[in-house]
């Protein structure tokens, strides 16, 4: 149950005075629904009404907050013109447009003869001062209303700043006064303001400063958002690891006849990452661990040893990709090795209907199927199996911490395998990931080429149109990727269906197009005729991103690849570093090129490193959006940001650890005071799951 002293909080956004049925949409344009939103909307600068001069002395371009007399008013003759009021100091005219003209409105406001306040940008025409839309305009007994630092808050059409501020000011003296929750000794030495008096400061900044990531006031609500994340996810991960699980220990003779299958060795890496998996699938606890490791690193024969493994010990073993055609690229791994050993790998996604469907249920129902392999199709509830030992989750960032947990329910205690191909920063690691053990493949098989990575601008285009056709007409294969922004989804669509019509009128029939809005079945048709070499040449937007595993492929142009994040550059390039062949991927810029983006060009240039594009990644982004895509599964603050708080992120994490291990229940009043924190920033699934 939330505690009730947060009860204020979480009332619907439309308690708020002035909200009304209007505002409540308006508001979710924001994600803001509940008065807790409010809290957490920061302003992200100020407006300085302080500025008092005489008329006379007033710097054109400034705002200023003068108390003038209304002289008169100067309704426009001609339709469009501005309505006019002229008023004085008693040093300079001034006059004052209003755009929009509501005359009654405009004469109550400012009636001839009175003193009013006006606060609004000086601006100069003809020699003339002139104020365009005053932004205030109040008696003289409410000047101090006016006076002062004004917050400047992110908007939407229909609700302007004035608004906002007074939304916000009465979500903010909603909240009550709560107990503390930061340790005292560290409190002291960061010199942390209370919550409450941080919260106040941010809302009510004295500078522009207060607003700064780096303030103090920042910093203690940050400290205090990564604290609520890492608590949550030390809670869930100490319950884990006390679940009990199973004692898998297998007897190694599917593994030894898997391994004499196999046309290569595996690396050091690759066995040291087996040697970590044996060791806790044969502990009477339950495992829940990360694979990361690059592309092309061979994170799927590792998981097919694991789940050979699990086999052996007399349990089934399933593998849950994001997309059917990740989950159909496994099945066409790890099939025909499974076969060569007398084992049965089937497919189940939603689209297998019908008796074939009722055909693998049964099998997996009755233990014939040694491994299934689907996507979320996995999850629904006629899925049963005899006795589902293992589960292995591959690209985990599109599941998130309680999908991970619910495949896992369908089996007898099963262990969990979550692989990704996304290099993950270490300090992001903890943010996303802090309820698992890790492992990492840091090491490619032998054999496999650098790629040969140029920097173009995108006017070259005609010239790589030449290289491809020698290229094409050599038996390679290639991608053309045009880049897919959400806000502008429309116009990257067009952009790539131009593309593809360009590129056919010369290479005709060898041109392939695949993109987001195409239905899956489409998609899938076309990767087919792409994988079978039908068609040569693939114009397609991010979709191809993950996973997609086609070895004939060798070159890679990705257009206007200023756009991309850098691991989402590192990703696309690592389809063509599937095969032996030499491969070539050509990076197309279009200016102006930010500071930002050359430094992620030519970092692509220096390195294919994964792990270390992901931490400059993080350097350049600054966290505020991970890995190229907002992805879920990835914690997305609302305070905190990684390229500034990485320190708080460790503190936070070695924090919530002793906490766990001094008060396990959170019962102790530093305890309670934490529960308060987790219910505040909605991490009440770790309490409510796993604390009584």
């Amino acid at each position: 149950m939330r505690p009730e002293i947060l009860y204020p909080l979480f009332t619907p956004i439309a308690s708020i005075n002035g909200v009304g049925a209007k505002g409540e949409k308006l508001l979710a344009k924001l994600g803001i629904e509940k008065t807790v939103d409010l809290i957490w909307h920061f302003p992200h600068n100020i407006i300085d009404r302080t500025y008092s001069p005489a008329l006379m002395n007033a710097q054109i371009g400034k705002v200023a907050t003068v108390k003038v007399k209304i002289l008169e008013h100067l309704p426009p003759r001609v339709k469009g013109k501005p309505y006019k009021v002229v008023a004085s100091d008693g040093t300079e005219q001034i006059t004052l447009n209003f755009f929009k003209v509501y005359e009654k409105t405009i004469q109550s406001s400012l009636p001839v003869g009175q003193e009013r306040v006006i606060s609004g940008k000086i601006e100069e025409f003809n020699g003339s001062l002139q104020m365009n839309h005053p932004d205030y305009m109040v008696k003289p007994s409410e000047i101090n209303t006016v006076l002062g630092i004004e917050p400047v808050y992110p908007l939407t059409a229909g609700i302007g700043n004035k608004t906002m501020g007074k939304f916000v000011k009465q979500a903010v003296s909603r909240i009550p006064h709560l107990p503390e929750w930061v340790e005292e000794n560290y409190k002291k030495s960061m010199a942390f303001p209370s919550f409450n008096e941080a919260m106040s400061t941010v809302h009510n900044p004295k500078s522009i400063h207060d607003l700064s990531p780096s303030s103090v006031y920042r910093t203690r609500l940050a400290y205090d958002e990564l604290l609520a994340n890492q608590l949550s996810l030390a809670i869930v991960r100490q319950r884990v690891k006390k679940q009990l699980g199973r004692e898998l220990k297998g007897n190694g003779l599917l593994r030894k006849k898997l391994m004499e299958n196999l046309p290569y060795e595996l690396t050091g890496a690759q066995k040291r990452v087996l040697q970590e998996i044996f060791k806790e699938q044969g502990s009477k606890y339950r495992m829940l661990r990360l694979l990361q490791g690059d592309v092309g690193s061979g994170k799927t024969i590792v998981a097919l040893v694991a789940m050979l493994n699990a086999i052996e010990s007399g349990a089934q073993a399933a593998i849950m990709a994001p997309t059917e055609i990740l989950a159909k690229q496994h099945l066409e791994t790890i099939a025909p090795l499974a076969e060569e050993i007398g084992l049965k790998a089937e497919l189940l996604t939603g689209r297998v209907k019908g008796k074939k469907r009722k055909q693998i249920l049964d099998d997996l129902a009755n233990g014939k199927t040694n491994i299934i392999i689907g996507t979320h199709a996995l999850f629904v509830e006629d899925v049963e199996f005899k006795d589902l030992g293992f589960v292995v989750i591959d690209e985990q960032h599109r599941f998130g911490v309680h999908q991970r947990l619910a495949l896992s329910n369908k089996g007898n205690k099963a262990d969990i395998l979550v692989m990704t191909a996304t290099p993950i920063p270490r300090t992001l690691l903890l943010t996303a990931y802090g309820d698992m053990e890790y492992s990492k493949i840091d090491e490619l098989p032998p054999g496999r080429k650098p790629v040969d990575t140029r920097v173009m601008p995108i006017n070259k285009d005609k010239d790589i149109i030449e290289g491809l056709k020698r290229k094409l007409a050599q038996g390679e294969r290639a991608y053309w990727v045009c880049p897919l922004v959400e806000e502008s989804e429309k116009i990257d669509l067009q952009a790539a269906v131009a593309r593809f019509e360009m590129l056919q009128k010369v290479f005709g029939e060898d041109v392939g197009l695949v993109h987001g809005k195409m239905k899956e079945k489409e998609k899938d048709e076309v990767m087919g005729r792409f994988k079978r070499g039908e068609i040569k040449l693939l114009v397609a937007t991010t979709v191809i991103e993950v996973g997609v595993n086609v070895p004939e492929a060798t070159i890679m142009i990705i257009e206007h690849a200023e756009r991309f994040g850098l691991a989402q550059l590192h990703q696309l390039r690592g389809r063509i570093k599937r095969g032996i062949k030499d491969s070539s991927c050509i990076l197309l810029y279009s200016y102006p090129v930010s500071e930002t983006s050359k430094a992620r060009l030519n970092i692509m240039k220096q390195t294919e490193d994964g792990f270390r594009i992901a931490e400059e990644d993080l350097e350049l982004r600054g966290g505020g959006e991970l890995l190229g895509t907002r992805q879920s599964g990835f914690a997305d603050f609302k305070i905190a940001d990684m390229s500034i708080h990485k320190g708080l992120l460790l503190t936070a994490s070695q924090d919530a650890k002793l906490i766990l291990e001094m008060d396990e229940n959170l019962s102790t009043p530093r305890g309670q005071a934490l529960r308060i924190l987790l219910y505040l920033f909605q991490r009440d699934d770790a309490v409510k799951t796993y604390l009584a």
